[in-house]
């Protein structure tokens, strides 16, 4: 198991230098994250921010184009997307040539997003918060709380023993 994770740290530094050169002063990245495979990141007119200790298991993806911020001490289930954007579709014309309609995405401290979520435009999760596996999250999350999936969202306010 330790050398897995060796190697998980030593790939996720690979990757982190190239996406550094590739994005600039567009991306930053704090100490100590790791990804597993299939972890997609672009930045593409926006800016990403990723907080220290932070932890993103198989088949992540990250798109921004206007801003994504991350604390520290996340961890992602696998197969979470994040996108800070949706395609226009005001008129019958071609989709992809209406554009895009942005806006920031927020995730606070000691967060865990567990498998298949899915954040949207204006998605902010306050710390501590878990989001339950297969969520769609488009809206303001308070701290400290649990998000379960059903018909609505269930709140319930995280009790530490």
């Amino acid at each position: 198991m330790y050398v897995l994770k060796v190697f998980w740290h030593l790939n996720a530094l690979i990757k982190i230098f190239f996406y550094k050169i590739i994005f600039g002063s567009k991306l930053k990245m704090g100490k100590n994250i790791t990804f597993r495979k299939g972890f997609s990141l672009l930045v593409d007119g926006g800016k990403v921010s990723i907080g220290n200790n932070v932890f993103f298991n198989n088949y992540c993806s990250i798109v921004s184009h206007e801003s994504i911020i991350i604390g520290d001490n996340c961890i992602f289930g696998e197969n979470v997307k994040i996108y800070d954007h949706n395609h226009r579709f005001n008129t019958n014309d071609i989709k992809k040539n209406q554009g895009f309609s942005s806006q920031e995405i927020k995730i606070g401290k000691n967060c865990w997003l567990a498998n298949n979520v899915i954040l949207l435009k204006g998605a902010e999760v306050g710390d501590n918060s878990v989001i339950g596996a297969g969520c769609i999250i488009k809206e303001k999350i308070p701290a400290n709380v649990i998000v379960r999936k059903n018909d609505k969202y269930d709140f319930q306010k995280i009790e530490y023993r």
